[in-house]
């Protein structure tokens, strides 16, 4: 079971990126996901998830409008399109799923129990 984030890179504050999140050996379609960061010095924090089927994503307030979430579950990948990137986007995004269904708590990293080892996304000004 695996999950590899990639995407990350550096850029300038304004532009686009999109990461991406594979997973092999899970019924992927059965999970939800996430996107989490850790920018260096700080907690690992929730930037956003997406229900099984994809019905439904959820955002950080932080995020709301310049990044979105999807899946195309006939590749085993997840989405994370960032627009409008800052400074303070600057972190290691990991990627991370789990079989729960319970949307209340898909903001809390104990929710999660299957983890991607990160991508380096760095903003500058």
């Amino acid at each position: 079971v695996q999950l590899q984030a990639s995407g990350g890179g550096s850029v300038q504050a304004g532009d686009p990126l999109r990461l991406s999140c594979v997973a092999s050996g899970l019924p992927f379609g059965t999970y939800a996901l996430a996107w989490f960061r850790q920018a260096s010095g700080e907690e690992r924090e929730y930037v956003a998830a997406i229900s099984r089927r994809g019905t439904a994503q959820y955002f950080a307030n932080f995020v709301k409008g310049r990044f979105a979430i999807s899946r195309d579950d006939a590749k085993n990948t997840m989405y994370l399109q960032m627009n409008s990137l800052r400074p303070k986007d600057t972190a290691v995004y990991y990627c991370a799923a789990t079989r729960s269904g319970n949307t209340l708590y898909y903001s809390r990293e104990t929710e999660y129990d299957i983890w991607g080892q990160g991508t380096l996304v760095t903003v500058s000004s």
